[in-house]
């Protein structure tokens, strides 16, 4: 909603409306069209309110930074993440699946201290490779200008000490997640594992908005096959669980 529409934002909305703008405008634009008055313009309102919320074109970047992981933390709701399929004592499972902390208790081994079984593990990955598809299957077909936005912001930060330190703050709310999921799930090394699940699915997402696989969105069937062969290479006792994953996709 903005001014052109006949009403005029609240105080309170004004500053969402504007970071949702300039999330527009870099998809749309790129880094070179994000000015203060395109903003202005844009979003339907008098000249000068985007400088009055963000006074440097920095200050706006780490407004569109902000709401940007606001946005994307919407994809999923809490209820649509996987729960561990097993039945774990709950000092165990604290300690495998660390919160907002970070790595710790997600070392080495986590998987085997929570009394995880291969079968156990391997039984996680279909609920792992469900979500992580619905995820990217999302982003691709609902959420392309997020991505867009991301990729030029990502590019600017690394040029930006300040708005990097931002956009990685920003980026651990979604990796934490990864962590604990997979070392709730067994892995013997749920940081690394991580790593490679992250980077494979920004991966994916890239080369299918911006690569050389721009052309077409990966079913939700594919992208849950992948999701679940990557993750059978790394979890105990998941190969038995890769026969189940081609189910037919939305």
């Amino acid at each position: 909603m903005n001014a052109r529409d006949g009403l005029a934002p609240s105080a309170a909305s004004r500053p969402q409306l504007i970071a949702d703008t300039a999330l527009r405008l870099l998809a749309e634009r790129g880094m070179r069209g994000l000015t203060h008055r395109a903003v202005d313009e844009a979003a339907g309102l008098p000249q000068g309110s985007t400088s009055n919320l963000a006074r440097t074109r920095a200050a706006l970047l780490e407004a569109a930074v902000g709401r940007l992981a606001e946005r994307e933390a919407a994809v999923l709701t809490p209820d649509e993440l996987p729960r561990p399929q097993r039945d774990r004592p709950s000092g165990a499972e604290t300690e495998a699946a660390p919160g907002a902390g970070g790595a710790s208790g997600a070392g080495p081994g986590a998987g085997a201290a929570s009394g995880a079984g291969p079968a156990a593990c391997g039984a996680e990955v279909p609920a792992l490779a469900e979500v992580l598809s619905l995820a990217l299957h999302r982003y691709l077909t609902h959420h392309r200008e997020l991505l867009l936005a991301r990729y030029e912001l990502a590019l600017e930060a690394t040029r930006r000490p300040a708005l990097r330190e931002v956009y990685d703050r920003a980026g651990r709310a979604f990796r934490e997640p990864v962590v604990a999921m997979l070392a709730a799930a067994g892995s013997v090394a749920p940081e690394r594992h991580a790593l490679s699940v992250v980077a494979w699915c920004d991966g994916v997402l890239f080369s299918c908005t911006a690569g050389q696989f721009h052309a077409a969105v990966p079913t939700r069937a594919a992208l849950r096959t992948s999701c679940a062969e990557l993750l059978a290479g790394m979890l105990p006792g998941a190969g038995a669980s890769r026969g189940g994953t081609g189910v037919a996709g939305e």
